[in-house]
Order: structure tokens, then sequence, then C-alpha cells
């Protein structure tokens, strides 16, 4: 499996996503460094809302085969500048989160939206405490 950066705003709902793919007890948990996964890199959200701390998302994406930018379809902002995923060598995709919680079309294309701007050239809609596309994700990750 290729490893995962995730990188999105606190609460965004990185944790629970690296909960999901690693068959963890999903419960809720604030992280508060970075946390290294069997194939994933779990990163505070202050990494995103802080541009004093994008060097050290740079730093920390080595480590990794795929940078995940993550937008939680219920916020209605984007902390991700455009073109953010031109700062990485890697490939870009996009995970929208929390996507039970909105029957709105129009307002995922919009939130995905955010992600394709910043520079995902691939969407995955997500919710895994529902256990929507998570599977999808899993066998992107692993080359399927």
């Amino acid at each position: 499996m290729k490893k995962l950066i995730l990188i999105g705003r606190t609460e965004s709902g990185k944790t629970t996503l690296c909960q999901k793919l690693h068959d963890i007890k999903i419960e809720y948990k604030k992280t508060q460094a970075v946390e290294g996964y069997e194939n994933a890199i779990d990163t505070p959200g202050e990494y995103i809302e802080n541009r004093f701390y994008y060097q050290a998302l740079m730093v920390t994406s080595a480590d990794a085969d795929v940078i995940g930018l993550v937008q939680d379809v219920t916020d209605d902002r984007s902390y991700f500048p455009p073109g953010f995923g031109a700062s990485f060598s890697k490939p870009i995709i996009g995970i929208l989160t929390k996507v039970d919680l909105v029957d709105d079309e129009d307002i995922l294309k919009e939130r995905e939206q955010y992600l394709i701007d910043a520079g995902a050239e691939k969407i995955f809609r997500v919710s895994p405490k529902e256990d929507i596309g998570t599977q999808e994700l899993e066998k992107f990750l692993n080359g399927i």
C-alpha cells in the first residue's frame, strides 16, 4: 500500500480516516503532533491553518508516496491556497470527508472544487464512520 500523508484543518476527519484505514477503533483524538501509522501520516490541522508550518508539511511529506488534501464537506472555507499541491513532487489527491452529512450535490461539488483548485488530481468522497468511500481509497492506495 502506498503511504498517504493527510493534510487538512483541525477536525476535518484526518485521524478518523487513519483509524479506519488501519482497522483501529474510531474514537475522537486531537492530533497534537505528526503521527505515523503503518501506511499513513496524520498531521495536525494547525500545519495548514498557519502558513508558518508549511515547511513542516514539506519535510514530513518526504516519507509519503501520496499527498492527501482533506476537506470537511460541512466547512464552507478552504484552507488550501490555489496551487498548493504544486509544492509537492508527488501525486496529489483530494479527500472530501463527512459526506454522509450533506445531501446537496452542489455543495459537494463546491467543496471538491476547493481541492481541485489546490491541485488534487483525483477526488475521493468518504465517511469513515459510515464506511462510505474508504474502500475506493484503499484500492487506489493499493494500486488496484
